[in-house]
């Protein structure tokens, strides 16, 4: 989530929801960047990172997971 969004009120509901099914979650600065983390020209203020079992992105997605949950120790 970006903490530069407009309107933080927008966002602030997500880490309840987060909190309640046990999902790791972090505040970047800035929305330009969180767009160009996901790929797109625009700022972006929400994203999440999401993954199957065949992914061949899944080493890098439960690492990140990790370090996202060092956050919360």
């Amino acid at each position: 989530m970006a903490a530069d969004a407009e309107l933080l009120e927008i966002l602030l509901h997500l880490p309840l929801l987060a909190q309640d099914k046990n999902v790791p979650y972090v505040f970047v600065p800035s929305k330009q960047a969180l767009g160009r983390a996901c790929g797109v020209k625009r700022p972006v203020i929400a994203c999440s990172v999401t993954s199957n079992e065949a992914s061949q992105l899944k080493s890098q997605i439960q690492h990140l997971k990790h370090a996202i949950e060092k956050f919360f120790i």
